[in-house]
């Protein structure tokens, strides 16, 4: 419908107030959204913006505009985003609009272009900027911070926060992110740190979005359709599931009961049911029924979240061996012109290694993989393919999430659960929605559609509450480092930087949270005095009587706890007499039975030895499988080669095991009892004495006794419950500058700072941005790597970068020998004493040393070949590209910080050597 003269009107006033606006959305052949517009005016008016809107919305174009607008003025725009892949990606976008003279890069990988008035760059590099006191910050007008909920993120979100409190106040900030349930919060605290920032929050998709579940071959609607407002992308909470979902579920539950389900391997007619005695048993479908589904109710293309690099890639395989087919004999040849020119510069001697065949194979059909285990410029070819519609299916890790531009018509969750690197955990309601959110793309689709696989089990209420549930707020994991500390200390001093700290999120939040607790603080003590008066008897004070009956029920709880106490003890006393080669019969859990010990693992804070059990598993265990001490039973000879990763090894071990405890008779353990019959006698001396005193209390023979006693009770209880709100105030006062003052204590002790000041030796440290930056300081203090070649410093640097994925492998890492062999076991030294001297200062921010990617940096550094350094680290080749490219930077912060002397020659000389081959081809920017 046609404006009305009058709104013609208004519009061509407001334009004519937003003269760079009006120029800007003209670039543009669609009508920006209204959160767009208002939040493009907000920053022309020289306002701060925080942008809260679902995945695809457009928010970028908020971005965008602050950067046309910085050009405009003659003024430095930077774009900064959480990983280097999102900020390759946006370089590409914006070198498209206004040249690659206008537009530079900053990653740490690569440095392009680094003056230009616009620069992209991670948020890591900024933060080192502002610290070192770049020059490149003059002139700077706007920061704009996409995915700025990344700073809940628990390893780096301190960044996005260090960068919000000290970038200039000339600078506005521009701050991007997904929906949150706490926008209005985080929009306040922005305004505290930057000034005047409008809050901009919107919850409708530009795409609606429609939640299934796939149970067979049968793609069935979640919700019933009356109660869906596919717009904003979810329904309101409690609204009705389908029925027919519900029935579903409560026929596969009771044909569960009756017999095992095993998924037939043949493929089935009808509806993808199976009967099963009086009920119905719904079968998973395979990955190629899940697509071709898709393709047959045009739903392609999709993304199908596994939650597993190994699941990915098995897909990928799956669809090649079942000769599926999704694209056209054009699309196949211009995907391979495509490919081949991407990966002209791809070493020849690598692409078997890599797998660069299968890999174009399944492309050329249309699917593909996309995780961190990809190589770098592999992902990047995915994302461009699936981009112009020519791949339609990607099998993707929730990594994919992280903001890059990849949305699809369709998105596939095959479970609704992950491993998160210690456990199995369910999806929150945050991250279902940042997964489901890319379903739909803006201008190619009507709608967009979130489908769920069923699973066993599958509850569909429990997933309407996902689909439904709008509380997952953004919380602070902000805390202050070494380097931090340092950093700041320099360039403020101490008592400036504590203030400065003060102003965090974290700290912000937690205040927030104190008004509330001290609300309930202010509730109870007027409670106190109810329940006292309650408890008010005229023989006597009861009060005084009460805590003698409590006194005695502590005693008694007390001793309890001991006697539990000491039978712990015992066991972890039993636990540390085992050696290798010893057999024992776990008590308890699920590896119960005999068991030999391949590694004791002893810990006096919690023994985990590593046993080969009698069905060939190999497994760690924990205090959990130990309910009564135990002791060896008999011995076997367990090889120095043995390696628990190998079945062969395993199913021999377990064999002989077998075999020795065949006719086994048990063995007990004897441990000592004295120290516990003690204590039974001290406690029980106590309880005695104050029964006596308790019979002896006036109040004792009231009548109304136990009525007073219940008030009494109340009382000791509520006040138990506000010493603990007490305690909890007093722990979120201040507790970014105490955490602050801790770290500072540490670095006073090893003469880093001295008062306000920073030392000699603290100067280097200013340096070193790394997760180990206080061990990485004091071996380059102590002279560790000084003599080491360029290969050895390589393996030396690396214990400090590298973090295997799975922690609980009994094999010892290769390292190499000679002189660097021993920095190595220095390094750990000293991580060791500065772990000791952070638990004296109630502080643990540094890792063990990871040994497990030293021989793979030596190799690779020496010249080593792609597949045989692969093959000795059993690593993915995108995995390892990663490693050696976050061991590059740390050489870079060793040579900036070593000053002048040979070290920083040394340390130049690695990064030449690492950058090497596939490492190097994966730094160039498409």
């Amino acid at each position: 419908m046609d404006a009305s003269p009058a709104e013609k009107y208004a519009a061509y006033k407001r334009d004519k107030d937003y003269p760079v606006f009006r120029d800007f959305a003209a670039l543009y052949d669609f009508g920006l959204d209204d959160f767009q517009v208002e939040a493009c005016r907000e920053i022309e008016d020289g306002k701060g913006v925080l942008v809260a809107a679902p995945t695809g919305s457009g928010k970028t174009i908020v971005g965008e505009f602050a950067i046309h607008l910085a050009l405009a003025t003659g003024r430095k725009a930077f774009y900064t985003t959480p990983i280097k892949a999102l900020s390759n990606q946006k370089y590409n976008d914006l070198v498209k609009r206004y040249g690659p003279d206008q537009v530079g890069l900053l990653t740490g990988d690569n440095v392009v272009n680094g003056e230009a008035p616009v620069v992209v760059m991670t948020t890591e590099v900024l933060r080192n900027m502002l610290y070192a006191g770049s020059q490149t910050l003059m002139g700077l007008g706007f920061v704009v911070m996409d995915e700025v909920h990344y700073l809940a993120d628990r390893s780096r979100g301190a960044v996005w926060e260090e960068v919000i409190i000290h970038l200039p106040e000339s600078v506005s900030v521009v701050s991007l992110s997904a929906t949150v349930s706490n926008a209005e919060e985080f929009g306040e605290w922005l305004t505290t740190v930057r000034g005047e920032t409008t809050t901009i929050i919107e919850e409708k998709r530009p795409v609606p979005l429609y939640q299934h579940v796939m149970a067979g071959r049968r793609i069935m609607d979640l919700f019933a359709s009356s109660d869906v407002d596919a717009a904003a992308g979810f329904v309101k909470e409690g609204a009705p599931v389908n029925g027919e979902l519900m029935r579903l579920a409560r026929d596969d539950w009771a044909a569960g009961r009756m017999t095992d389900r095993r998924t037939p391997k043949d493929r089935r007619k009808g509806n993808g049911n199976r009967r099963v005695g009086n009920g119905r048993r719904v079968w998973i479908p395979s990955r190629v029924e899940v697509i071709n589904a898709l393709q047959r109710d045009n739903l392609l293309p999709a993304i199908n979240f596994v939650f597993s690099r190994v699941g990915c890639d098995a897909a990928v395989q799956q669809c090649i061996q079942a000769n599926l087919r999704l694209t056209t004999p054009d699309e196949r040849d211009e995907i391979f012109a495509y490919v081949e020119e991407a990966c002209a510069d791809l070493p020849d001697e690598d692409r078997h290694v890599l797998g660069y065949h299968d890999w174009v194979d399944g492309l050329t059909r249309g699917v593909a993989a996309h995780h961190a285990g990809l190589l770098p410029a592999f992902k990047q070819v995915v994302e461009e393919l699936f981009l112009r519609g020519l791949v339609k299916a990607v099998f993707a890790t929730e990594t994919l999430a992280l903001g890059i531009n990849m949305p699809a018509r369709t998105v596939v969750i095959e479970k609704l659960s992950k491993w998160n690197g210690e456990a199995h955990v369910n999806l929150s309601p945050g991250e279902y929605t940042q997964l489901v959110g890319r379903a739909g793309r803006r201008g190619l689709d009507v709608e967009g559609h979130g489908v769920v696989l069923w699973q066993q089990g599958l509850n569909p209420r429990e997933l309407a509450g996902l689909a439904s549930t709008r509380t997952y707020p953004l919380r602070s994991s902000f805390k202050p480092s070494y380097n931090m500390a340092v950093n700041l200390v320099h360039q403020f001093g101490r008592a400036r930087s504590r203030e400065l700290l003060e102003q965090s999120f974290a700290q912000f939040q937690a205040d927030k949270a104190v008004v509330g607790l001290a609300r309930q603080v202010r509730k109870a003590e007027d409670a106190l005095d109810g329940y006292r008066e309650a408890a008010t008897c005229d023989r006597g004070d009861f009060m005084e009587y009460a805590a003698i009956r409590r006194k005695i029920s502590d005693i008694e709880k007390s001793s309890s706890r001991e006697r539990r106490a000491d039978r712990r003890e015992e066991i972890i006393e039993s636990l540390s007499k085992l050696k290798v080669g010893d057999v024992i019969d776990v008590p308890t859990g699920k590896f119960a039975g005999y068991a030999v010990i391949v590694d004791p693992g002893f810990d006096p804070d919690g023994p985990r030895p590593y046993v080969v059990t009698q069905d060939r598993q190999a497994r760690r265990l924990a205090m959990m499988d130990f309910n009564v001490p135990i002791a060896a039973q008999t011995r076997l000879r367990v090889p120095k080669s043995f390696n628990g990763r190998n079945p062969q090894m395993r199913r021999d071990m377990a064999s002989r095991l077998r075999e020795k405890t065949r006719d086994l008779r048990p063995v007990p353990y004897e441990g000592s009892p004295t120290a516990r019959k003690e204590r039974k006698s001290s406690a029980e001396t106590q309880i005695s004495e104050l029964r006596r005193e308790l019979k002896m209390h006036p109040c004792h023979d009231c009548p109304d006794r136990e009525d007073h006693a219940r008030w009494a009770e109340r009382w000791f209880k509520l006040s138990r419950d506000t010493d603990t709100l007490r305690r909890r105030v007093e722990a979120r006062t201040n507790t970014v500058a105490r955490t602050f003052d801790r770290v500072c204590d540490v670095l006073v002790a090893l003469d880093y700072l001295e008062g306000e000041t920073v030392t000699e030796r603290g100067t280097h440290l200013m340096r070193l941005y790394s997760e180990m930056d206080l061990v990485a300081a004091e071996a380059l203090r102590e002279g560790l790597w000084d003599d080491l070649t360029p290969s050895e410093l390589a393996a030396a640097l690396s214990v400090l970068v590298y973090e295997a994925r799975r922690a609980d492998d009994a094999t010892p890492p290769r390292i190499p020998g000679g002189r660097v062999k021993d920095v190595i076991a220095e390094t750990v030294r000293l991580w060791g004493q500065l772990d000791a001297l952070e638990r004296d200062h109630k502080l643990d921010f540094l890792r063990q040393p990871d040994l497990g990617f030293a021989w793979a940096a030596y190799r690779w550094a020496e010249g080593d070949e792609l597949d045989d350094v692969l093959s000795e680290v059993e690593l993915a080749a995108g995995d390892f590209v990663r490693w050696v490219k976050q061991l590059i930077d740390l050489c870079g912060q060793v040579a900036d910080a070593a000053g002048d002397i040979p070290l920083r020659r040394t340390a130049r000389q690695t990064m030449d050597l690492l950058k090497r081959g596939v490492v190097a081809y994966s730094s160039v920017v498409e």
